[in-house]
């Protein structure tokens, strides 16, 4: 399979990848993975469980960074884990990523028909991983600084930059303070959340215009909409980010967790 053959190599070369491009950390992508997983119908999870590699054990969550991984592979892969805004745009305008999330999920909808061309593992690792990707506002950041990737900021004590802060340091600054850096533990809550406190959104949240299986373009516009008025409000470059950054934009990391 596909997969097994640049899965080890890909592994290796992740820690080298990330630095440089837009990576949402392992963590959040995992909880989106186990979170969709636990919401699909029985045919679709049987479906799910059918395409992933006999590595994955059947769990989607093992194998939802996978496309951050194969980008040394796949070269043109790249520019679909993130949009890229104009300056101080704070609306989303057509990109290819939209394109490959309708293209990805279209194939999908081909599962079962014996005629299909299409590599379907291939599809579902990177439909999964894509639908995280832009759920992160600073994955449609703005042009001019890689989605904040040249902001330098202090997190705490510690030098980062504005697009890690989002792709990694609150989540885990909230694992460690809350779930004794237990990532099952930000995913229980989540999905109580889902259940209760954001139970009369969640058919929105599902839900797209014109009948479409998949809506991009509005997961895309809620993302450059939350980085102008949470990610880069109040941030200049030096800046140092604590508390009152971390407080009130953890609930828009974890609502953001829990639509994609």
């Amino acid at each position: 399979m596909e997969f097994c053959r640049v899965h080890t190599l890909a592994l290796v070369s992740f820690l080298f990848l990330c630095p440089v491009a837009h990576c949402w950390g392992v963590d959040s992508h995992l909880t989106v993975c186990k979170i969709a997983q636990a919401r699909l119908s029985e045919a679709a999870a049987d479906a799910v469980k059918q395409l992933l590699p006999e590595s994955a054990d059947k769990d989607l969550g093992s194998v939802c960074s996978w496309a951050d991984q194969v980008k040394f592979r796949y070269r043109w892969s790249s520019a679909l884990h993130y949009i890229d805004t104009p300056d101080n745009l704070c609306t989303y305008l057509y990109s290819t990523v939209a394109g490959a999330i309708n293209n990805y999920t279209s194939q999908l909808l081909s599962y079962g028909n014996a005629a299909s061309q299409h590599n379907l593992t291939k599809a579902l690792l990177f439909l999964s991983h894509l639908m995280g990707d832009i759920h992160q506002p600073l994955h449609v950041g703005f042009t001019s600084d890689k989605g904040g990737n040249t902001i330098n900021v202090h997190w705490f004590m510690r030098k980062a930059v504005l697009h890690h802060v989002w792709d990694d340091s609150i989540i885990e600054t909230s694992e460690e303070r809350s779930y004794d850096s237990n990532t099952e533990g930000l995913i229980n809550t989540i999905q109580k959340n889902i259940t209760t406190a954001w139970a009369d959104q969640v058919k929105t949240w599902e839900t797209c215009s014109r009948n479409k299986t998949a809506c991009p373009d509005i997961y895309a516009t809620e993302s450059i909409k939350a980085a102008c008025d949470w990610a880069y409000k109040g941030v200049s470059e030096g800046s140092v980010l604590k508390d009152d950054y971390f407080l009130f934009r953890l609930p828009i990391v974890n609502m953001r967790l829990a639509q994609g």
